[in-house]
Parts: structure tokens; sequence; C-alpha cells
């Protein structure tokens, strides 16, 4: 873990993935973004905000749009645009030669990377021309239970 957040505020943008376990993201991506975002929020990092990111699923068969919903939850938290191709970023198959054969998952994934490179393109421009970042606010808590 502390390997990657070493060089993770040197990335433009992330692409995770996951397998799908059991009808949702595998334990070991969930035990990784827990640890990374919560290493880099509590240590007052920022290498993560505004960068872009997807996740790219997995699947047998089912489960792939409530993994997509649990794991794109981790990147709005973060500020992250969440890049999207033109379905659910998902593939189906139980090994890589059945993946290839999902040609409508393989158009996604191409979509997406073309999607990816073009907001990485947009955003390296804009900050070349000087686009400022939003301003940033302290954090507001609300705790709900009222005594």
């Amino acid at each position: 873990m502390n390997d990657f957040l070493e060089i993770a505020g040197d990335y433009d943008g992330f692409v995770f993935g996951t397998p799908v376990h059991w009808g949702g993201a595998s334990g070991a991506i969930t035990s990784f973004l827990d640890r990374a975002f919560y290493a880099d929020l509590n240590g007052g990092g920022k290498r993560f905000l505004l960068k872009p990111s997807a996740v790219v699923i997995s699947a047998r068969r089912a489960g792939t749009t409530a993994t997509w919903d649990q794991v794109n939850k981790y990147f709005g938290l973060m500020q992250m645009p969440i890049i999207t191709s033109r379905y659910w970023n998902m593939v189906h198959g139980t090994n890589p030669d059945e993946v290839r054969q999902d040609f409508e998952g393989m158009q996604t994934m191409r979509i997406l990377g073309s999607n990816m490179a073009f907001f990485l393109k947009c955003k390296d421009l804009g900050e070349k021309a000087g686009i400022a970042r939003p301003a940033e606010e302290a954090a507001v808590y609300t705790n709900f239970i009222r005594g």
C-alpha cells in the first residue's frame, strides 16, 4: 500500500478492475481502496482529488451493476470524476477467451479507453490554459443523532 501511495500522486488518472464475487466487488479491491483512500484522507493528501477514475468489472453472469455502483461510490467520495462508456464498464466470461467473445463488452472497454484518453487531454489543456481548480471548502460533518 505504501508503495502505491508513494506513486499515486504522480498518476493522471486511474482504472481499477475487479471480478464479481458473491454479487459484489472482490474483497481484494475493496480492502485496497479502503486502505488507500483512508490513508490519503487522514494524511491530508490530495493524491486522488479531481483525477479521473474508472472501474472495469468482469463476471461470469451477474452482479456487475451492483459492483459498478459499489466501486464508483469510492470515487465519488474522493472527488474523482467517473469516466464511463456507452454501457456499464463490464465484460462477461469465466476466462479471457470467453471475455473476448463478449463483443459488446469489448466495445464498451474500447469506448471507455477512448473516453478516458479524451478526458485526460481536456484536463491537461484546461490546466495549461490556466483554468483554476474549484476552490476547496473545509469539510463539514453532521451527526444526525441528536440528543
